[in-house]
């Protein structure tokens, strides 16, 4: 991410925190196509079937960041780092609304890469937020690497912006992010 691209969308995020509504109207188009692609790769691995389409899940996500205050964002990489937080919540919100409606849960999400905080290949979404939540009430910055580097997809070194802290902190709590979760969910990693 070069400095010159997020400069507009840094300008914007201090006019949305001075106060003015529609500077996130304007930086919605900025960031919409990174969003979106986000949004495909966690919607990637929902189930098959799955109603929720990446379009719908950024509108949600920006419906949701319209009824909250912009708070201590500063950045680009922690715009969209917010952005990822509401995604997961919409993703949270609709896998429970699935399982209300089918007893089985059927609601899981693939996680394949070294970027996602367990080996897995399947996990069920409502367990992950149940993990990470109890992992937020221990270790909240644990939490929010994962939020920031999984749902969020930023890089090592976006993280360590966003949360003020060297690239090899981070690299060190994602590791035990990682780990943790993954005995919380009972999957070898």
């Amino acid at each position: 991410m070069s400095e010159g691209a997020s400069q507009p969308v840094t300008v914007l995020i201090g006019r949305w925190k001075a106060g003015d509504e529609s500077a996130l109207k304007a930086l919605l188009p900025l960031v919409y196509d990174e969003l979106r692609r986000l949004a495909a790769h966690y919607l990637r691995g929902e189930r098959s079937g799955h109603t929720l389409q990446s379009t719908a899940l950024v509108n949600e996500a920006y419906l949701r960041l319209v009824g909250q205050k912009p708070g201590d964002i500063s950045s680009r990489a922690h715009f969209i780092g917010v952005a990822a937080h509401l995604m997961r919540e919409v993703l949270v919100d609709h896998a429970r609304a699935h399982s209300a409606a089918k007893r089985d849960g059927g609601a899981r999400v693939e996680l394949r890469t070294e970027d996602h905080p367990l080996a897995s290949q399947d996990v069920d979404v409502m367990a992950l937020d149940e993990a990470m939540t109890h992992l937020a009430k221990f270790d909240p910055d644990l939490c929010r690497i994962v939020e920031l580097r999984f749902f969020g997809g930023l890089s090592v070194e976006d993280s360590a912006t966003v949360m003020g802290i060297s690239p090899a902190t981070v690299k060190r709590e994602w590791a035990a992010a990682r780990a943790w979760l993954s005995r919380q969910l009972g999957q070898d990693t």
